[in-house]
């Protein structure tokens, strides 16, 4: 891993809040991605998958398929036509709808009449080692899933390998069952990237010991935002997961609340990683400023030391520096109160071996009291 943590990317963009909107606007944010459709009908024999943009490809797979249970994935939100079919055809709430597009929302569990909705926050390292902060969304009705992601990135490969062995419980225990396997891998990616959030810390850490310098603080500040990042997405992640495992919805089946409640202890461990791995980051940024503190404390005793030495050589210096002769060197004439030694024959050395004299005194001094040995 690179000790060099680049600056974490997540998005930004927030579509401007129009005061006294309609509620259920359907507003796509700017620069959203074209959509890009994948639908997988499946049951206990068989997996029928096609692709497409529009709205057709769904309607014609549910022709073909009548008997299957199906999974919509759709990547990309930048279509609002898209967006408004989906909505009509499958019968969903205007506020459902704005939810989906408005990619700031918190895990959540909502449930309606004959649907249930529920968001999650798919966080991950992208090939350039930049956090990546995407929204995760589905609708779940009977016999039919539709997730929404931001992205075109493609994070459910396992989910989808899973269903075309067709082995386990993933083709035969509805929607409701693929919502919590899409789910349980956004958390097995918590777990991934908590992984290479301790080798970094490890490795940051290591350099605080042998090599510190102002990098260690700054990576350890951007790991701690990655770690607050993760902490906003697994604390009501495990809230949602919580209500899908009370709720007495018939769209999640009771053998599916078993895997849920696996996912929900996934989740406390990871807010326990998180949690400790925030507090191993605010160590090393105070372990880093108590050892900029005690090197500072280190270079002033060195020059106090040295000052110390200095101040009465200096006063020695001044004293004789003054240039008040004893005897006039015009009249000859004895002036009392001045110095008597600035005529005298080896008063230069004599001045100079006193005060290396006094010098070598108090580095006794300071050597019998410790200073040296401490430095």
């Amino acid at each position: 891993m690179n000790s060099q943590i680049k600056r974490i990317r997540y998005k930004v963009r927030r579509q401007p809040v129009e005061v006294g909107a309609k509620p259920g606007s359907i507003n796509i944010p700017e620069g959203a991605l074209k959509p890009i459709i994948m639908v997988y009908s499946y049951n206990e024999h068989e997996l029928v998958s096609s692709e497409g943009k529009s709205m057709q490809v769904i309607l014609s797979q549910f022709k073909k398929c009548c008997e299957h249970s199906h999974w919509i994935q759709i990547k990309g939100l930048g279509d609002l036509k898209l967006m408004e079919e989906i909505g009509t055809h499958l019968g969903i709430n205007p506020l459902v709808l704005e939810d989906i597009v408005n990619t700031h929302q918190r895990p959540k569990f909502d449930e309606y009449d004959d649907y249930v909705f529920c968001t999650s926050r798919i966080i991950n390292f992208n090939k350039d080692h930049e956090l990546v902060n995407c929204q995760f969304s589905a609708l779940i009705k009977e016999n039919i899933i539709v997730s929404f992601e931001e992205t075109h990135d493609e994070y459910f490969e396992a989910v989808k390998a899973r269903l075309k062995a067709g082995k386990g419980a993933i083709r035969t225990a509805g929607p409701g069952y693929m919502c919590y396997a899409l789910t349980d891998t956004i958390l097995d990616n918590y777990f991934v990237l908590l992984a290479k959030a301790g080798d970094m810390l490890d490795e940051i850490e290591d350099r605080l010991y042998t090599n510190a310098d102002k990098s260690v603080m700054y990576n350890s500040q951007a790991m701690k935002r990655i770690l607050i990042i993760m902490r906003r997405a697994s604390w009501p992640e495990r809230d949602k997961i919580n209500e899908m495992i009370r709720t007495d919805n018939p769209l999640i089946l009771p053998e599916v609340k078993v895997y849920l409640r696996d996912a929900y202890d996934h989740c406390i461990q990871i807010m326990d990683l998180v949690e400790n791995y925030k507090e191993i980051t605010s160590s090393i940024i105070d372990l880093y400023l108590s050892m900029v503190s005690n090197r500072m404390n280190e270079i002033m005793k060195v020059l106090t030391i040295i000052s110390v030495i200095f101040i009465p050589l200096t006063f020695v210096a001044g004293i004789y520096g003054m240039n008040f002769a004893r005897v006039d060197p015009v009249t000859n004439k004895v002036m009392p109160g001045n110095m008597p030694e600035l005529y005298s024959s080896h008063g230069y050395v004599y001045a100079l071996l006193g005060m290396f004299i006094i010098a070598v005194i108090q580095v006794v001094i300071f050597w019998k009291k410790g200073w040296f040995s401490k430095l």
